[in-house]
């Protein structure tokens, strides 16, 4: 595998990623946690096996799905390089009506600079967690739901908001959400944004 572990990458590179390896892992019908931060607590789960990689390496997407179906959470840093995997992370707060994984998601997502993408295995979703609420959900079943994820991160660009972490919303509740195309959903968005979208289309 060639090493690419100083290269920069934005944290909507990163995002993009992880998002396309989550749509597989939904899938396949598996649940996954993958937490973007450079200090973030944890505790190791398991020995770990696998040097740390980039995923932008060009056969780093088999590797990232599965690692990324071992018990625990996936950490990557900034620079979009895997530095551990089968991790519990510190989860002190609860998010009503969901799972360990949810609330590992939600926990995370309060420390700084820090985004959280989980893949939901009964719901086959893709939710991205940022400063303690889910700033955007995507269906994995959705047909070619990958390529409309390249369009939601340029859309939000081109309106000035940046990428998907930027976002906040008042609540945590589906109801809030804007369909900013069909399989994807944005948290707290503003309604230019989404009258901006439909200008474009």
């Amino acid at each position: 595998m060639k090493k690419d572990l100083c290269s920069k990458h934005s944290l909507k590179e990163i995002e993009k990623v992880l998002i396309r390896a989550g749509i597989e892992i939904a899938r396949k019908g598996e649940g996954a946690l993958f937490v973007i931060s450079d200090k973030i607590n944890y505790k190791r789960m398991i020995k770990q096996k696998i040097s740390s990689f980039s995923i932008f390496d060009c056969d780093a997407r088999k590797l990232l799905v599965s690692i990324a179906s071992i018990d625990g959470a996936v950490i990557i840093n900034h620079r979009g390089v895997v530095i551990d995997y089968g991790v519990k992370l510190g989860s002190k707060k609860v998010l009503k009506g969901f799972g360990t994984r949810h609330a590992a998601a939600y926990s995370s997502s309060f420390a700084k600079r820090t985004v959280s993408i989980l893949v939901s295995q009964e719901e086959r979703k893709i939710k991205v967690f940022s400063r303690g609420k889910i700033v955007a959900q995507i269906d994995a079943l959705e047909k070619e739901v990958e390529k409309k994820v390249d369009d939601v991160h340029d859309l939000l660009e081109s309106v000035g908001v940046g990428a998907l972490s930027a976002l906040g919303v008042s609540a945590i509740a589906p109801g809030l959400g804007i369909a900013i195309v069909p399989g994807i959903m944005l948290f707290g968005v503003p309604y230019y944004i989404f009258k901006k979208f439909n200008e474009k289309r």
